[in-house]
């Protein structure tokens, strides 16, 4: 019994981040667990909210866009490490987005790493004009997504 609850409680996850519109997480963790039970990648977004310029014309012009979730939602897992100046967040949280920070390397923003089910990188992009179609587009080739 106790089998069959961990499987349903699983699928039940798996379902709800393999919608057709995306959700994103801060959780790091919880992102990386979730790329290894579904071998998706991790959209890993380094972002200043609420100051940033060229995150606020990526979130504006692809990331909040239809094309993009519905191809994050079938193909990606949303990660979010936000460095705000006016929005408070908790002190784990910020410890968190720091010590991935570090890790990562990341000088500026927005800096978006795909990473693989292990937390390696395999692509590494940022803000890109011309819309969702072709941030996508974009994506499938570091992915090397044919699909």
């Amino acid at each position: 019994m106790k089998k069959v609850l961990i499987a349903l409680m699983i699928c039940v996850a798996v379902a709800c981040f393999a919608d057709e519109k995306a959700s994103w997480s801060e959780d790091f963790v919880a992102c990386q667990e979730m790329a290894k039970k579904t071998d998706k990648p991790v959209f890993a977004l380094f972002t200043g909210s609420d100051w940033c310029i060229w995150c606020k014309r990526l979130e504006g012009e692809v990331l909040s866009k239809e094309e993009f979730l519905k191809y994050a939602g079938e193909k990606l897992i949303l990660f979010k490490a936000d460095f705000p100046n006016k929005i408070p967040q908790l002190d784990e949280l910020k410890r968190q987005n720091e010590n991935l920070q570090k890790k990562y390397g990341i000088r500026g923003y927005p800096t978006v790493l795909l990473l693989d089910k292990n937390g390696e990188v395999i692509g590494k992009t940022g803000y890109k004009k011309g819309g969702p179609e072709e941030y996508v587009k974009h994506l499938k080739k570091l992915l090397k997504d044919d699909k």
